[in-house]
């Protein structure tokens, strides 16, 4: 995916809206942080920078894992619902 940022208030926006903190992607994907840290240690989440406290990711990243959780949840636990 490519973005073609041309001022200073797109790259603002974008990081708004796209950029999340570790904590907002644990909220959006429902997980404690432990899980979150074993998702990032396997590669099966891979975060755009890391901070000395902190930890970012694309919104998008997320919820494409979001999908493929929700799926999997489908499949082998089809009673939860």
């Amino acid at each position: 995916m490519e973005y073609h940022l041309k001022n200073r208030e797109e790259v603002e926006r974008f990081v708004i809206e796209q950029v999340l903190t570790t904590s907002e992607a644990i909220e959006i994907l429902g997980v404690t942080r432990q899980r979150m840290n074993s998702l990032i240690s396997t590669g099966k989440i891979t975060p755009v920078k890391k901070l000395n406290r902190e930890t970012l990711f694309l919104r998008s990243d997320i919820e494409a894992r979001k999908a493929e959780q929700d799926g999997l949840r489908q499949k082998y636990r089809p009673f939860d619902n």
